[in-house]
């Protein structure tokens, strides 16, 4: 299986390694996030995830030890293809997953709801994903707060600086 690629992949890896986020130590700040998500999700793993050229990377991760693999086996491939959420109820009946190894296999994925995460310049770097060993669905409350927590992960990214009006 080959991973998709972005419309603009050159400029988009350009623009993720130029972040300066890949092959950093794990930091509290995004850790937190991961956490929350899982929580959140009920999920058994929750990853911020970076795509590479070649590799998919974890910058914070719950409920696995694996930091990269090959992209060609990543969901998060597909979901920086997306302008919104990915989420993939159950990974067996989705013909894009159905014989991906790591569904036919260890960690044997069932589910999985990610949300791309993007550059100040609106290109997508990685993404904020949940992971579940059961088919499962997802309920609103859940959706906007996995979008709220990516938004925190893109801050971490790329700060924001807010000015605060002075009160007259």
């Amino acid at each position: 299986m080959q991973a998709p690629q972005h419309p603009q992949e050159e400029t988009r890896l350009s623009r993720l390694r130029s972040c300066g986020v890949l092959d950093t130590p794990r930091e509290h700040r995004f850790e937190r996030l991961v956490f929350i998500a899982a929580q959140v999700m009920k999920a058994p793993i929750a990853k911020i995830n970076f795509v590479d050229a070649d590799r998919l990377w974890s910058k914070a991760y719950v409920g696995t030890s694996t930091r990269q693999f090959a992209r060609d086996i990543s969901f998060c491939s597909f979901t920086i293809l997306q302008k919104d959420m990915l989420v993939v109820e159950d990974t067996r009946v989705d013909p894009r997953f159905v014989s991906n190894p790591l569904v036919t296999g260890a960690p044997f994925i069932r589910f999985y709801a990610g949300v791309p995460l993007f550059s100040d310049d609106g290109l997508p770097l990685g993404s904020l994903c949940v992971i579940d060993r059961q088919p499962r669905r997802i309920s609103n409350d859940q959706i906007r707060t996995l979008k709220l927590l990516a938004k925190e992960a893109e801050d971490l990214v790329y700060p924001v600086e807010y000015e605060i009006a002075a009160a007259d």
